[in-house]
This record gives C-alpha cells, sequence and structure tokens, in this order.
C-alpha cells in the first residue's frame, strides 16, 4: 500500500481539481450539474483575489482526493469559520485514511487561523459520510436550515 500525501494544491492541479469535481459530482449523482472549468478554478482559487483554498491528496505522485475550502466570519462568535465545500476520495482510496487526513490538514488550518468553527454540509442519504463525521465528533445542526437562492431568482432579487 502506497502513502499519501497532503499538500497545497498549486495552479497546475486546477485539471486534476475539476476531474475531481466531476467524480465528486457523479458520485453524488449531480454530474449534469458541474458548470465549472479549469478557467474558473485558476481564476478564482489562484488569480489576484483567491476565493478558495484546496488541499490534494496524493498517491505515487497522482491526485486521489481534494478538499476545498475558504472563510466566512461569523457576527456571533467575532472570528472565522472555515467552510469546507467539498470533501472527495476516489473510492479505490477510502478506508485508508486519506479523507481522515484531508479533515485533519483543514482542521490545523483553521485552528491557526483562529476559526471558531469548521463546517460543511453533507447529503441526508450519505450514510457513510455522515457516520465518518460522527465519529470524528461533528454533529448535524437541525435548527438551522440551508437556503439557496440561484438563477432567475437571484436576478430578479439583485435587479428589484
Amino acid at each position: 500500500m502506497s502513502a499519501h500525501l497532503i499538500r497545497p494544491a498549486v495552479a497546475a492541479d486546477a485539471g486534476s481539481i475539476l476531474s475531481l469535481i466531476k467524480e465528486l459530482a457523479e458520485y453524488e449523482r449531480s454530474s449534469d450539474q458541474v458548470k465549472a472549468n479549469v478557467d474558473d478554478i485558476l481564476r478564482d482559487g489562484f488569480g489576484q483575489r483567491p476565493l478558495f483554498d484546496c488541499l490534494i491528496a496524493e498517491v505515487d505522485g497522482i491526485a486521489v482526493g481534494y478538499a476545498l475550502y475558504f472563510f466566512m466570519w461569523s457576527t456571533w462568535t467575532g472570528r472565522a469559520t472555515c467552510y469546507l465545500e467539498d470533501l472527495f476520495v476516489q473510492p479505490g482510496q477510502r478506508g485508508k485514511g486519506v479523507g481522515l487526513d484531508l479533515l485533519r490538514h483543514c482542521a490545523r488550518i483553521a485552528v491557526a487561523r483562529d476559526c471558531q468553527r469548521f463546517e460543511w454540509a453533507v447529503l441526508d442519504w450519505n450514510t457513510p459520510a455522515r457516520d465518518f463525521y460522527h465519529s470524528l465528533g461533528a454533529f448535524h445542526k437541525e435548527t438551522w436550515l440551508p437556503y439557496r437562492l440561484e438563477g432567475q431568482a437571484l436576478l430578479d432579487l439583485a435587479q428589484a
């Protein structure tokens, strides 16, 4: 079994990141919803004002997983929150500690940045992921419901 390496993503990883995003979307039964492309990743992850950070998990020099995250600021805690947008490990690499190491690296970054919270969302049907997160002490926020505004509704509000 080859050891894995967790490292910060660099611009040259944009193609690998996009491939892993597409694999995650396929796993989540949402392949048709991926609109991002390599240029988007380069612009918003590695451009003048990066909007996200990303860690890459490698085995033998090949990207097998990633954690893409960004920071928000909480008015209640007066500190940043690290939000994990995506955590994905290719099926053949699961159960080998890759996902746990990606989360550990994110947690260390959150602590180093004085974040009071580390948050993410998981699909309700993804029992393996939910069980994994619960085993780490994470909990499901039951009183806060996620909302989203997109498409024409977003445009309508912006133009009102």
